[in-house]
């Protein structure tokens, strides 16, 4: 991997959910360890699956790497962050204030907008004070999800600006002093983000049209911010072992890749990149981290037919007459990014609409993948939508100045305009209008492509904690914020679909959002598993390795997670618009498997 040759000190990955920048970022944390450099390996990442990747129980601290030596890893937890943060700042004050007003501080610091700022207080302690890290040569970050990697990174600009603009030292995180006190730590991170000989942003996609636009945007976007060191890896780019075309399925999976990397944007184009081969085996454990990138990468032997099954699980197709039974209500597609929530959100609606249904498809992904997904299709009774975060943001800024701020006198106002400039303010309007779109679903259907796993278990647990934070801004509490919660409880009114693909990390990064979601009172309704070569015929070897380790992951949905489950077949034309939506909830979609010839 050629971003390994003269390695800065800092490394980011960051890109499109999915994409492999965990995987990629221990591979070049055990390369880097193992040439004798004493390496950090950091996630920031609230939904991190890095424990589970290299084999080790991280915490949030340093912890060695069993069989790497000079290798360190760590997770910053969000939540314990802000719980630590939290308690730092309102500690001092027990026993001193009286309970009321204590209280009153923790209220103000009970948002998910003190999680992301206490996550980038760690954050910065490892990035801009050089004497938390001083010990180590590198430091790695395995940062999460294009959305949130974006908002972490603008934090300190934000945040900086916020506090020297702030007279009345409040804002939704409560007394700024807090923040004050880290504003030259924060400085000096963004001076290290921006030094391109200590810090270099590595771009991770996958060969596929989304990827590379959002590497894309993603890099002009850090580019303002003066993150200019950057490198691209192109990750999983499949080659066929056998040219003649004898395998449709290899052969479609290589030309796709061919094509995407040929039409990438420009921007993308210009960059250094590196490309990692596609692996049968996925990238888990120390010995495939070792050989990612390298000419003779290790392939463990095993049963090369096809994956001794007698049937699969039904297509999406079976969970259509139980969805569109109420006749209204909401459709939840979630899971890890990058597993296909918006292509089931979508197929889903379509089908529904099909059947002479009214739906309205919306998402609250920042990357917003839905309206590209239907092109300009026209479906009557299907309707398709954004919750855009900027529009809603000014929307909800205008409408609090106009209640809230109508009585004040001019100090007051300018107290409330100073809290609305608070970066802040984004999540509490975004999560007013994902609650306005759960309401909508009273008397049509509502789809909703949610966010990454680590953003929709925040937004949906965020609920009382807004619904203070709404309230101290606008003095009332909009019904839709109101019943919210009991809406997203009712299972005859709200259906979960967690969507996974046949791999180790989404599997187990869904089971965790059941988790959550079950202690949040939330009982998902199904599980989808997406891009399956189960039912595929297949003679490419690497394929066929491929299918059997697929089965293992299936299995383990069927026998310990779900009774409900909905298998849908890697496509050789991606699924956009109507017709193509339409084909994965086709009766009979999933036919039975017929071994190719060897």
């Amino acid at each position: 991997m050629d971003h390994l040759q003269n390695a800065t000190r800092n490394l980011f990955f960051t890109g499109k959910g999915g994409v492999g920048k965990t995987s990629l970022a221990s591979a070049t944390a055990v390369q880097l360890a193992e040439s004798g450099q004493r390496v950090l390996l950091v996630s920031t990442d609230p939904a991190s699956n890095l424990d589970e990747v290299l084999g080790t129980a991280l915490g949030n601290e340093p912890t060695a790497i069993p069989d790497v030596a000079n290798l360190y890893g760590m997770n910053i937890d969000p939540e314990a962050a802000a719980n630590a943060y939290r308690e730092r700042m309102v500690g001092p004050y027990r026993g001193v204030l009286p309970d009321a007003a204590v209280k009153s501080m923790e209220e103000q610091f009970s948002g998910s907008c003190t999680v992301e700022i206490a996550a980038f207080d760690e954050f910065s302690k490892l990035l801009g004070d050089p004497s938390a890290t001083a010990e180590f040569d590198h430091v790695i970050f395995d940062t999460a999800p294009t959305g949130h990697t974006l908002r972490l990174l603008t934090l300190p600009s934000a945040w900086s600006g916020f506090m020297e603009s702030s007279v009345s030292g409040t804002s939704c995180l409560g007394p700024l002093a807090g923040l004050q006190a880290q504003q030259a730590i924060y400085k000096r991170t963004v001076a290290a983000l921006s030094d391109a000989t200590a810090t270099t942003l590595v771009l991770v996609t996958r060969p596929e049209a989304s990827a590379f636009n959002e590497a894309a945007r993603t890099s002009v976007e850090l580019r303002k911010l003066g993150v200019s060191n950057q490198h691209l890896i192109i990750n999983g780019l499949f080659q066929c072992e056998d040219e003649s075309g004898s395998d449709p399925i290899a052969t479609a999976l290589q030309r796709r890749g061919e094509a995407a990397i040929a039409a990438m944007p420009d921007t993308a184009k210009e960059l250094p990149r590196s490309i990692v081969p596609w692996s049968w085996a996925g990238l888990m454990g120390i010995e495939a981290l070792r050989n990612v990138g390298r000419p003779a990468e290790a392939e463990v032997a095993t049963d090369q037919s096809p994956a001794p099954i007698e049937s699969f699980p039904d297509g999406l197709e079976s969970l259509l007459d139980d969805l569109a039974a109420p006749g209204h209500g909401v459709i939840l597609a979630m899971g890890k990014g990058g597993v296909g929530k918006t292509t089931v959100a979508s197929a889903v609606a379509v089908a529904l609409a099909q059947r002479g249904l009214q739906v309205h498809l919306s998402t609250t992904d920042p990357a917003a993948h839905v309206t590209a997904m239907l092109a300009a299709d026209q479906l009557p009774g299907l309707s398709v939508g954004r919750i855009d975060p900027v529009q809603e943001t000014e929307d909800y800024r205008a409408e609090v100045l106009q209640t809230a701020g109508a009585d004040l006198d001019a100090a007051g106002l300018a107290l409330l305009e100073e809290d609305l400039r608070s970066p802040c303010t984004e999540e509490v309007a975004v999560f007013r209008a994902f609650a306005k779109a759960v309401a909508e679903g009273t008397d049509r259907f509502v789809v909703l492509d949610t966010a990454p796993t680590g953003h929709t278990v925040l937004l949906l647990d965020a609920a009382m904690a807004y619904h203070r934070e709404v309230t101290r801004q606008t003095n009332q509490m909009p019904e839709s914020v109101e019943n919210l919660l009991p809406r997203l409880r009712d299972p005859d009114f709200t259906r979960v679909l967690l969507v996974t693909l046949p791999e180790a990390t989404p599997v187990h990064e869904a089971a965790g959002l059941q988790a959550d979601l079950r202690r949040a009172e939330i009982e998902p309704f199904a599980w989808v598993v997406n891009q399956s070569l189960l039912p595929l015929a297949v003679s490419d070897s690497s394929l066929r390795r491929r299918q059997h380790l697929e089965l293992r992951y299936v299995e383990e949905v069927q026998n310990e997670l779900s009774q409900r489950i909905a298998l849908i077949p890697w496509q050789i034309d991606p699924p956009t618009g109507v017709e193509g939506l339409s084909q994965l909830t086709a009766a009979n979609h999933n036919q039975p498997h017929q071994p190719a010839s060897s």
